[in-house]
This record gives structure tokens, C-alpha cells and sequence, in this order.
């Protein structure tokens, strides 16, 4: 079994707009392009999406440290890193 962490992409969360009912795949490894949404470039390793549906349209704050205890969303692992 593999034994990696993710790849801190970035020690700051960033704000994001989703809309309620759509189905979005959140990035766990760190290595997709915007750090945030899954562009399969976890591939070749044990990391797979975070999948998250919101019940309401807003602004959330998206982990990209890929640390949080409470994935997608930031908890403030970050600062701590």
C-alpha cells in the first residue's frame, strides 16, 4: 500500500462560488493545475476526489493545502504547516 501525503499546493484556501445540487470533484493530492477541482492528474497514486454536492448556492472556501480534517473546506491545517 502506498504511504504519501498530498502535495501542499498552495498554505492559503481560495474562496469559490458553488451551486447548490451540482456535483463537483474536489482535488485531494495537490497536484491538479488550480488546486482545487480534480483534473485526474492524481493518477498512478492512492489519492482519489473529494466529491461534495452543496445544499446551497455560496461562496465556500476550498482546501488547498489538502490537509484539512473536513475536506473540501478549509479547517486551518494550513497554518500549521
Amino acid at each position: 500500500m502506498f504511504d504519501i501525503e498530498p502535495v501542499i499546493y498552495a498554505k492559503e484556501p481560495a474562496k469559490v462560488k458553488l451551486e447548490a445540487g451540482t456535483e463537483y470533484y474536489f482535488c485531494s493530492c495537490g497536484r491538479a493545475a488550480d488546486g482545487i477541482f480534480c483534473d485526474g492528474s492524481h493518477k498512478g497514486t492512492p489519492f482519489k476526489p473529494v466529491i461534495h454536492t452543496p445544499e446551497k448556492t455560496d461562496e465556500y472556501w476550498i482546501c488547498r493545502c489538502k490537509h484539512s480534517k473536513n475536506m473540501p473546506f478549509c479547517d486551518g491545517t494550513h497554518e500549521t504547516l
